[in-house]
């Protein structure tokens, strides 16, 4: 593994360059800015096991373990934070509901096994065919149904208390148009202090779980449920979370890429994938949330012009430093409901709003019927929750996977019926770089 070499002076970075993966500042501005990645990552990291009822100190532990396993697989050669995965939401929310967290532990270990045998062929025989099999289209479908089918989750948390939640919405939304750069990219977080402080006032806070919490200790470990008839009918709802990050990750490499000027660096996609994998798989055996490699730090790298891979090394390990604290997770569980009800419905928005920016990014012709019919098929059969229950066995097939089913079959055989026909069938193209919300118009 390369050893970092200094950049420059190792304290500044001229305008027109940029601190390779390879480089790096001196120690002190190289801890500075991992630290700046953890705050990059933790809004919307602490976000999903509160929101899936899973303990923080454990998913914060293993985004950590998560990202030193990346830059290890990496050699050091791709610069990214894992946190946790918005995707892996509404299907944990659903499998815990209808079979219990082991089973939806399960599920978060079996898409992190596919996506690092995914990686695996990837490394084998190249991207391409992830070109052709997810395209734009396909790609932005999903992500987009995945965060519109979870508007009911934000519903029944903004209705328990309107006011805060209200209140906690309106600020998010201030801060994302009123800061720039950094600030701007963190605007969940900022409105979760703001919310948080304001059901404070309202005394809508509860610090019992707080008092009684250690200052130090190991976080809390569950395993999967892999024996449980009802696992293997949960586990069909975590499918489409692999396409979803395949999706992230082939865009953060090739993002990455494009912003140092190095296409050598698209030659870690594979390897990327097979990272991800292991580092979800590995959260999910033991009580953490899926990972997937976040586009928050990008905006931090395009901001400060650093991509070295040592600022995420510090960010790996004050990861883990966090999670080493009960009080800490303690009082980020303490965060009301209202709190939650007004970010949740900016930030499963903002899902679907990532979807269609990958549509708007690789300009998608809606003028073709057979991307038409993937789109709109897909969003609807998700947002109107559409599910195919069997009464007598239990199994059950909810919104977003019939959802993502029915996009994939409708662009693949709607094509191969259009070029048989020649009316217009789509030409898959390479997914482009998905980039952070917030912060400066690009």
């Amino acid at each position: 593994m390369p050893l970092w070499k200094i950049h420059g002076n190792g304290r500044t970075v001229a305008p027109d360059a940029v601190v390779r993966p390879e480089e790096r500042l001196n120690w002190p501005a190289t801890i500075a800015i991992g630290v700046q990645h953890v705050v990059a990552m933790f809004g919307a990291t602490f976000l999903v096991p509160i929101l899936t009822g899973f303990p923080v100190p454990t998913t914060l532990l293993f985004s950590g373990i998560g990202t030193i396993l990346f830059l290890l697989i990496t050699r050091n050669k791709l610069p990214s934070y894992l946190g946790s995965s918005f995707a892996f939401i509404a299907p944990v929310t659903a499998a815990t509901a209808t079979a219990g967290t082991g089973s939806a532990l399960a599920g978060i270990v079996a898409v992190g096994l596919l996506l690092a045998i995914i990686g695996v062929v990837v490394h084998i025989a190249g991207v391409k065919w992830v070109d052709r099999f997810l395209p734009p289209v396909l790609a932005g479908t999903i992500v987009a149904l995945i965060g519109f089918n979870l508007a009911g989750a934000a519903r029944g948390n903004y209705e328990l208390a309107p006011i805060t939640a209200t209140f906690t919405l309106a600020v998010t939304i201030l801060f994302a148009v009123v800061f720039r750069g950094f600030l701007g990219r963190i605007s969940i977080f900022l409105g979760v202090i703001a919310g948080y402080i304001f059901a404070g006032f309202r005394g809508e806070l509860d610090f019992t779980a707080v008092e009684k919490a250690p200052w130090l200790g190991f976080p809390t470990f569950e395993l999967p449920d892999f024996v449980s008839p009802s696992t293997w009918s949960a586990m069909a709802m975590f499918l489409p979370v692999v396409l979803v990050l395949i999706a992230e990750n082939v865009g953060h490499v090739r993002g990455v890429a494009t912003m140092v000027e190095d296409p050598a660096i698209n030659k870690q996609t594979g390897k990327a994938l097979i990272a991800d994998g292991i580092s979800t798989s590995l959260a999910g055996f033991f009580g953490g949330s899926g990972t997937t490699t976040y586009g928050e730090n990008i905006g931090v790298m395009a901001s400060t012009r650093v991509y070295s891979t040592a600022a995420y090394w510090v960010a790996g390990f004050t990861a883990i430093l966090l999670s080493m604290s009960p009080k800490f997770g303690a009082v980020i569980n303490s965060v009301p409901a209202g709190v939650l009800g007004g970010v949740t419905t900016a930030l499963y928005g903002l899902i679907g709003v990532i979807g269609i920016k990958i549509w708007v990014d690789n300009k998608v012709d809606f003028s073709r019927p057979v991307n038409q019919y993937t789109a709109a098929v897909g969003l609807i059969v998700a947002v109107g929750g559409f599910q195919i229950i069997d009464p007598d066995s239990g199994f059950q097939l909810g919104g977003i996977v019939l959802a993502t089913v029915g996009a994939i079959l409708i662009y693949h055989l709607g094509n191969l019926i259009a070029r048989l026909r020649k009316t217009g069938a789509d030409d898959p193209k390479p997914l482009a770089a998905v980039g952070p919300l917030g912060g400066d118009p690009a």
